[in-house]
């Protein structure tokens, strides 16, 4: 019972810390990448699908994305989504192939971006620290129930504490380096 409430309070865990760096692979930086645009709709036939599903999206070099459409007549229709994305985006038609060059980032926006990312931060250190607690509660009414003895109580509040501070810090460090990309000139 102890081993099995470490092991879901461990995948949960991990789960924040996965969600955790999927919103922070949404934060713009300096640099171009793919992932940029995935958040992105189109119309496509009456119904809004990704970008990814009507279109081929590339690095062309560091600051710029390719977008290449697989039918030519939705060239216009994703070069007006991903301008009407409130991503700062200016895509630019050549062609079938759309480049998305990625603008410098203002000293102020990039304090603005490091706010969002510390929140992000935040909120993933609180959804480790609920499943602490929530693992902690499953761990009291154990030992309300008499299933456990309080030595073994005490010893697998103690992993948990270990466990949580573990993935605490591992938050702590992809926020650091987030914040070191997004000041990176």
């Amino acid at each position: 019972m102890i081993n099995e409430i470490q092991k879901t309070a461990e995948d949960k865990m991990q789960k924040s810390i996965e969600v955790l760096r999927d919103n922070l692979s949404k934060v713009r930086t300096g640099r171009a990448h793919t992932g940029l645009l995935d958040q992105v709709e189109v119309e496509y036939y009456g119904s809004p699908v990704s970008i990814s599903q009507v279109a081929n999206i590339t690095l062309i070099d560091a600051r710029t994305i390719g977008v290449k459409p697989y039918e030519s007549k939705m060239a216009a229709v994703i070069e007006k989504a991903i301008r009407n994305s409130n991503l700062g985006l200016n895509p630019a038609a050549m062609g079938d192939l759309i480049r998305v060059p990625m603008p410098m980032l203002t000293e102020e926006r990039r304090k603005d971006l490091i706010k969002v990312v510390r929140a992000d931060a935040e909120d993933g250190r609180v959804a480790v620290r609920n499943v602490r607690r929530d693992a902690n509660n499953d761990l009291k009414r154990l030992l309300k129930d008499k299933d456990i003895s309080e030595d073994d109580a005490r010893r697998a509040e103690d992993n948990i504490q270990k466990l949580t501070d573990k993935y605490i810090a591992e938050i702590d460090k992809i926020l650091s380096v987030k914040e070191a990309d997004l000041l990176a000139i």
